[in-house]
């Protein structure tokens, strides 16, 4: 049973936790090409996951976030960011996420407990095909590269 009032906790403080993320995402040694990126495209893209997490997280289905994913995967190979970095990127939004649900979460009984567990559950089911998805759709770029450049 997911908690309705975690979700929402998170969904209203999206931007706090956008800023959080590109804050690291604009400074941390191991995302420097995320330092020349468009500070709008990071923050809509970020700020939309927070904002939207029980949409995301409701998926019963991979087709959306596998979309939405893959085409990450496109463009981040397309700006020539190296895949350890998005792969590493897509890590600190799940950190800061999994960060603030752990102080945030407001557990006052066995039964909040168990929820905030089950939240970080599927946090971590989503940002794992979301990580997954992204690696996809960078490796199909790559291997269209090689084919093309071996012919």
């Amino acid at each position: 049973m997911l908690s309705v009032r975690l979700v929402r906790l998170i969904e209203d403080h999206a931007e706090e936790l956008t800023r959080g993320l590109l804050d690291d995402l604009m400074t941390n040694a191991r995302t420097p090409a995320y330092h020349k990126l468009s500070h709008a495209e990071l923050h809509h893209r970020t700020y939309d996951v927070y904002r939207h997490l029980g949409q995301w997280l409701g998926h019963t289905t991979d087709e959306s976030i596998e979309a939405t994913y893959r085409d990450l995967g496109k463009r981040r190979f397309a700006e020539g960011i190296r895949l350890s970095e998005v792969v590493y990127a897509l890590t600190l939004a799940k950190y800061h996420l999994r960060e603030f649900i752990r102080t945030r979460g407001l557990v006052d009984s066995a039964m909040e407990l168990y929820q905030e567990q089950e939240l970080q559950r599927l946090v971590g089911r989503f940002f794992d095909r979301a990580i997954y998805y992204t690696i996809r759709g960078y490796e199909s770029v790559a291997a269209q590269r090689e084919t093309a450049a071996a012919t």
